[in-house]
Formats: C-alpha cells, sequence, structure tokens
C-alpha cells in the first residue's frame, strides 16, 4: 500500500518522510518558497512503481496536498496588488490544514460507509441477465411452467371479492367539538332537549362525552339544564 506517510524526500532543504514536510512547513520552519514541488510529484510517482500497488485514499490524498501547496507557493512568488484581497501565506497556511482536517473526516467517513455496504453486501439486491441458452429461445422451443388448472384457480382466487372486514370492535370516534355543534344545532332547532331522548342510544362514551359538552355549554353560559327528581330526565334548555 502505496501511503503517504511512508514518502521519503531527499530535497535540498529538508530531508524526511513528507508529512513531516508538512509538519514544518505548516509550523513556517521551512520557506515553501524553497520547497521544489515537482521534485516531490517525481518521488512519489518513483515510490509507487517501487511498491507496485496504487491505494485510491492515498493517491488522493496526495494530491489534494500537493494541490494545496502549489496554491500557497504561487501566492508567496507571484507579485500582488496592495490592495488585493487575497489571503496571506499565514492565512493561506491556516486554510491547507483546515483542507486536510476535512479530507481525512471525509476519508474517515467514507471508510465506514464501506464497511456498511460489505457488512450489508448479502442482503444487496443484484441483477443478472438471462442464460445464454435462453437469450434466443424459439417460440417452438418453450415449455409450460405450470399446469393450466393450476394457474386458473390461483387466477380465479385472486378475482375473489375478500370478506367484509368486522370493525365492531373499533370505537368510533367521538370528539368534544363535535359534541358542542350538535348540541347548539339542536338547542338552536327546539329550544328544549330532553337528554334521554336525544342520547339515550348513544354507547355510554358519547354520552359522557356529550355530559362534557354540556358542562362547558354551562361553563360560557350558553345552556342550562334541570332534573326535577333523582335519576330523572335531564332537560337542557338554551340560555
Amino acid at each position: 500500500m502505496a501511503s503517504v506517510s511512508e514518502l521519503e524526500l531527499d530535497l535540498d532543504g529538508f530531508q524526511g518522510p513528507f508529512d513531516l514536510l508538512l509538519a514544518v512547513l505548516l509550523r513556517q520552519e521551512i520557506s515553501l518558497a524553497d520547497v521544489e514541488l515537482g521534485e516531490i510529484v517525481v518521488a512519489y510517482v518513483e515510490h509507487l512503481d517501487e511498491s507496485g500497488q496504487i491505494e485510491l485514499e492515498s493517491v488522493t490524498e496526495f494530491l489534494v496536498l500537493i494541490a494545496a501547496l502549489l496554491e500557497l507557493k504561487s501566492r508567496l512568488l507571484l507579485p500582488t496588488e496592495p490592495d488585493d484581497e487575497d489571503l496571506t501565506p499565514e492565512e493561506a497556511a491556516d486554510e491547507l490544514l483546515a483542507r486536510m482536517l476535512e479530507y481525512r473526516r471525509y476519508s474517515q467517513a467514507a471508510g465506514e460507509l464501506a464497511k456498511l455496504f460489505e457488512a450489508e453486501g448479502g442482503y444487496l439486491y443484484r441483477s443478472a441477465p438471462l442464460p445464454p441458452e435462453l437469450r434466443r429461445a424459439a417460440l417452438d422451443a418453450a415449455v409450460q411452467v405450470y399446469e393450466p388448472d393450476r394457474l386458473g384457480s390461483a387466477l380465479g382466487d385472486l378475482l375473489q371479492v375478500p370478506a367484509s372486514v368486522d370493525t365492531r370492535h373499533i370505537r368510533n370516534t367521538v370528539s368534544l367539538h363535535r359534541r358542542l355543534s350538535v348540541l347548539r344545532e339542536m338547542l338552536a332547532f327546539k329550544g328544549t332537549i330532553d337528554f334521554d331522548e336525544a342520547f339515550g342510544n348513544e354507547d355510554r362514551f358519547t354520552q359522557a362525552v356529550t355530559l362534557f359538552a354540556l358542562l362547558e355549554m354551562h361553563r360560557r353560559g350558553e345552556a342550562s339544564w334541570t332534573q326535577k327528581e333523582t335519576f330523572g330526565p335531564i332537560e337542557v334548555t338554551v340560555k
């Protein structure tokens, strides 16, 4: 594996591994203007040739770093106008470090995605072409796969209307807002209603929600009720 960190350099102003050169450049212990970047590229190509292996991640990392160093060196060598808004060498060095950290972050994320892909590879759908013997099969050579009676029976089952679903166990949705609307409409039409006559056939849950709605109308001063005897009929009147 041709890793960038394994690259040994022998330059006029530096001798050692490539990652150490980056460190001393960022600390400005060596001027980038004195570093021959072309020799670094040649040395890396020779390093790849000697190793006999090319690892895409390491090559990509090297290209990113060399491109950033070339940009930084061009800022140092090319003249700039006094009011030029380009980055200073110090700011460019900080930008280079930020790019290196960002590249490392994306590289690690790509590694994690590759692990997930490899772990789930056995569950991924994979399409394959027809076998050669079936690609040019004649109609006369085709044979039936299912018996006609079996196929007709299967299609007939699909055409049958399914039985109705029993939904008696599902409770109807009753809201306080709806019961308020019902009470208001009935009181607006009649003025007085008998609670048992109007809601006696409802289920207990609906009756309970209706009582809460009646209490809400009483709180708002919209309706009132009277019950002349215990457990007797409840008469609801509008106010």
